[in-house]
């Protein structure tokens, strides 16, 4: 009864954040685009025209055609699909590594909680950006796909995964050490309940709110870290279509701006549709309000 009235506390708090509720709207409308880009991108994603090259936006071309003659539109289109699959499958994968890994350390502390936790800030000590690329290397050379599109992307996805959820992990150990203090999880461990039923029925309902928020902020980064290898060339390459790809080849073709400005427009209405979700979710799930 109690967590019913909080979320419809939570509920009527979030609502009445108007941009955070547009940007939810906008983020589900760019996710329900790139889930369903056959249907919406009027071409295919590789459909080259090569009498149709580097041409402004028109009617028949929304956002223009690149150095391939191929419609940019849709290839923004098939980007959202990559980049948003790319930010929220990595997300996922470190909030599970992560939160197992906070909630083991949190749970037992002692000398498990220490090193553990010693062992995180090594990987702190290492800059996010050079881990990043160093996996994303280690892992694509090391893979057994001959597609060169498909090694890149799980790559990426690896490493993203991998790099992420080390700042999930610190947050869920520092929740689990105060939910261990609460009077219900004293009450839990003195019935003999186990472990692992006081973990996910008692303390995992309440830490979720910080978690969630904290997802909200890690899937932008996870698609801005992206867009960033695509866009050195460390990343996918073409003719897949990210956003990062999309932008690298508009920054190699300067005298057609269009090629650069859509695809930043999009990465740029992205995180802050994200950056604006996150910050009503927060206000929202704050248990001070």
């Amino acid at each position: 009864m109690i967590q019913k009235m909080r979320a419809s506390r939570a509920y009527r708090r979030f609502v009445k954040n108007k941009a955070a509720v547009v940007s939810l709207w906008f983020l589900v409308f760019i996710s329900l685009v790139g889930l369903f880009a056959e249907s919406v991108a009027p071409y295919s994603f590789d459909a080259q025209d090569v009498d149709r090259v580097l041409q402004p936006p028109s009617f028949e071309h929304w956002f223009g055609t690149d150095s391939l003659g191929r419609d940019l539109f849709s290839r923004i289109v098939y980007g959202a699909r990559m980049s948003m699959s790319v930010g929220i499958l990595t997300a996922i994968v470190s909030v599970i590594i992560g939160g197992i890994y906070g909630a083991i350390s949190g749970w037992l502390g002692g000398w498990v909680d220490t090193m553990m936790m010693r062992a995180i800030d090594i990987l702190d000590a290492i800059p996010s950006l050079v881990l990043l690329i160093l996996v994303g290397i280690v892992f694509t050379s090391l893979q057994p796909f001959e597609n060169p599109e498909l090694r890149a992307l799980t790559g990426i996805l690896f490493a993203l995964s991998v790099v992420g959820w080390v700042s999930l992990a610190r947050l869920v150990r520092g929740q689990v050490l105060q939910a261990r203090e609460l009077l219900f999880v004293e009450g839990a461990i003195a019935m003999g309940a186990s472990p692992s039923r006081i973990l996910l029925r008692h303390i995992a309902p309440n830490i979720m709110g910080p978690v969630v928020v904290m997802l909200t902020f890690q899937i932008p980064s996870n698609i801005l870290f992206e867009s960033f290898l695509s866009f050195v060339g460390l990343g996918l390459q073409p003719p897949f279509s990210s956003w990062g790809v999309l932008a690298n080849d508009g920054w190699r073709a300067k005298s057609s701006p269009h090629l650069i400005v859509f695809p930043g427009a999009a990465l740029f209405l992205t995180m802050l549709a994200f950056n604006l979700f996150g910050d009503g979710l927060r206000d929202a799930l704050d248990p001070k309000t």
